[in-house]
């Protein structure tokens, strides 16, 4: 069988390349070891944690409606409910997935691929090994969790992103080894639900790829909700007892302390899926795992693409491989192909507050030899946010002083993760500082209080 695009992987970043490439009327076929259509994000990442999020958003509410005039007595969590509805919302997404592609005439491999050079790909299905030729080649595998040496997860103790979305109840206590946006999210949503919470970080602050403000203030609502955060500390000697899991706490004081919970959630980050995938038989290169690209996502053999988890040097999240495969498809079918400009890639952690950020920090903005102007709106000063009885948190932009070009902009508050979208939007359009002063924003939104930091640029912000 010849194709001209075979695409490698079913996560977001390979199925929207295989339908950008059927609309563009490209011969095209989908590999896929996995049984259902997704990948990590849609079947054990994105999707569920959101949806158990929304779920601890919806119980904290109940759990506090006095404070709305709302009398719930008694109110009850019912966990394999809310477990259910997040499988359902899997399902049906992932049959989405299913019935674009067909919709989009790519043709749907079950099987695993293994590259063979020269534009082969040979898979291995059920009902044997076909060999299959390509034009073009995507390489969309995707990534896995890693886990600490020594240590394997298991479905009852030790687990990863995967295992701990299937547990049947509610765990009375839970240590958490890493503070990403893993780590952090799966605090938020368990203690919302009762759960003792305990997070590890080894580097000196939790979220650390984000703003250092935002850092300091997560971790400030945190140890507010009764999540203990222990930053600068490491964690050894665990131990499975039988009843749970035991290790050895060293803080960055130095001092040690022997912790015990029922669960362990193992969020170190995430290794590429490079492995056994017939890298060797191409002059495909790799850069610690990760698979070296171009700006049009092209690797070093001729034909294939690289996109999403697996590639060297952009951040792994979802929206990141759906643009990758864009520019790799548009780029093969000789369409225009605009590279990803790194600085407007958005962030997003779904902790309560959530979290949203684009561009520089303030410390990368002063690194790279910017004069920084800094302006910052805290959510206490705007009418939505007492409405919704969420004051925790601000925004803050990081501009240029002599030219007001926006350089970043870090939300910490509530529904930061939508509220970067402006920003996101203003710095795509290369607009100033003084262009989104102008802009009109409604209220009472939170959104306007975005408008109100880029005020508090010049110091002109009305409401704080």
């Amino acid at each position: 069988m010849s194709y001209d695009l075979i695409v490698i992987g079913s996560g977001p970043g390979g199925y929207s390349a295989a339908i950008r490439a059927g609309q563009y009327g490209l011969k095209t076929a989908l590999v896929e070891k996995q049984a259902r259509l997704g990948g990590t994000c849609l079947l054990v990442g994105c999707i569920p944690t959101k949806s158990l999020l929304h779920t601890a958003d919806v119980w904290d509410h109940f759990v506090h409606a006095e404070a709305d005039g709302i009398v719930a007595d008694n109110p009850r969590l019912d966990f394999p409910k809310v477990q259910a509805r997040k499988d359902g919302i899997v399902s049906k997404h992932s049959k989405g997935v299913e019935f674009l592609l067909k919709r989009a005439k790519v043709e749907r491999i079950s099987g695993y691929a293994t590259l063979k050079g020269g534009g082969k790909i040979e898979v291995k299905t059920d009902a044997g090994t076909q060999t299959l030729e390509a034009k073009n080649i995507i390489i969309a595998t995707g990534s896995e969790a890693r886990m600490i040496p020594g240590l394997q997860p298991d479905p009852e103790f030790i687990l990863t992103n995967i295992e701990i979305l299937n547990l049947t109840t509610v765990p009375k206590s839970l240590i958490i080894i890493g503070a990403g946006a893993v780590g952090v999210e799966f605090a938020s949503i368990f203690k919302r639900f009762g759960t003792d919470v305990t997070v590890i970080e080894m580097l000196p602050r939790i979220v650390p790829v984000e703003d250092e403000d935002i850092s300091k203030e997560l971790e400030r609502v945190f140890k507010k909700q009764k999540i203990r955060v222990e930053t600068g500390a490491r964690a050894e000697n665990i131990q499975k007892t039988g009843k749970g899991v035991k290790l050895t706490m060293t803080t960055k004081d130095g001092k040690q302390e022997q912790l015990e919970a029922e669960k362990l959630l193992v969020a170190v980050g995430r290794r590429p899926n490079t492995e056994s995938i017939g890298i060797e038989n191409t002059k495909v290169e790799l850069d610690r795992g990760f698979i070296k690209v171009d700006q049009f996502q092209r690797t070093g053999e001729p034909g294939v693409y690289a996109i999403g988890d697996v590639v060297a040097g952009t951040p792994q999240l979802a929206h990141v491989a759906t643009r990758e495969g864009m520019i790799a498809v548009a780029h093969m079918a000789g369409k225009p192909a605009v590279p990803i400009n790194k600085n407007r890639i958005p962030g997003a952690t779904y902790t309560t507050p959530g979290i949203g950020s684009v561009g520089l920090t303030e410390a990368q903005a002063r690194a790279a030899g910017y004069k920084v102007k800094i302006g910052k709106f805290p959510f206490a000063g705007d009418s939505r946010a007492t409405i919704l009885g969420q004051h925790e948190g601000f925004i803050k932009v990081v501009a240029d002083e002599k030219y007001g070009e926006i350089l970043g902009v870090h939300i910490i508050g509530p529904d930061g993760f939508e509220l970067i979208a402006e920003a996101v939007a203003a710095m795509e359009a290369e607009a100033t500082v003084d262009v989104m002063m102008q802009t009109i924003h409604a209220h009472p939104t939170l959104y306007e209080a975005v408008g109100e930091a880029f005020n508090a640029v010049y110091g002109l912000s009305i409401n704080a």
